[in-house]
């Protein structure tokens, strides 16, 4: 467990590599006066499929890439450094699967950006917590309720131009993936001798204490008999005291 939590530079630098590529794609279309729009999710359509791949890396507008860009950021270390044993499964999977479901029930619009990875990645670590209950990965759960419970309204129709549909199909990918995974989280830390998988209260000495109403017994008591007292000796130390 410990080595798992230990520190290395992929934290920071995965993001920033996904980070930076997303605004190099930005940075080629703006330059060259060229639209990827068309390369989004458009669904139900057989060229609206490309989007599944494609769409996370475009973004209609400069702002919208930068109001994605730090909470990407952040989602992905923290995914990174508590869950880097399945890391590389889980950012595909929740590409595919939140474009899939995206492409199959949203409205018929183009579905570009990378907040519906964002939602899949604030979902998992909210649930990884939950299903783990693991007290680390319960105190990532409460960050994220912290930074991006306000995300949660974003999953409904309340604004116009944004992909409500992709924002729930990613927390519901995050979900899914997390349950699928619970097996390769973080388990509690187990101290004690309850807590462990081969605990009986039969071979616990505390629990023995206690009778099956939850009362104390008190432990016998142990009277000394004549004979007893009889066969011990006693031993007298005698130091001489020199003039």
């Amino acid at each position: 467990m410990q080595e798992r939590l230990k520190y290395n530079d992929g934290i920071w630098f995965y993001p920033f590599i996904f980070t930076l590529f997303l605004w190099f794609v930005k940075v080629i279309e703006v330059k060259y006066n060229i639209y990827l729009i068309d390369y989004g999710i458009f669904p139900r359509t057989i060229k609206g499929l490309q989007g599944i791949l494609f769409a996370p890396f475009i973004h209609a507008t400069i702002k919208h890439l930068w109001a994605n860009t730090l909470p990407f950021f952040i989602t992905t270390g923290l995914l990174y450094y508590f869950y880097r044993n399945i890391f590389w499964k889980i950012i595909p999977y929740a590409i595919i699967i939140t474009g899939l479901l995206t492409w199959l029930v949203a409205r018929n619009a183009y579905h570009i950006g990378v907040s519906g990875l964002i939602y899949s990645n604030v979902s998992f670590l909210f649930f990884g917590g939950v299903f783990s209950k693991n007290y680390r990965l319960m105190a990532v759960s409460l960050l994220i309720v912290f930074l991006y419970g306000g995300m949660i309204w974003y999953v409904f129709p309340t604004e116009e131009g944004i992909s409500w549909e992709g924002h729930l199909m990613g927390l519901f990918s995050g979900f899914a993936l997390v349950y699928y995974y619970k097996k390769q989280l973080l388990q509690p830390e187990k101290k004690y001798q309850w807590q462990q998988e081969n605990y009986t209260i039969d071979n616990d000495e505390f629990m023995q204490s206690f009778d099956e109403n939850g009362n104390f017994i008190d432990p016998p008591i142990v009277e000394e008999t004549d004979e007893d007292s009889a066969n011990e000796t006693i031993a007298i130390n005698y130091i001489n005291k020199e003039d």
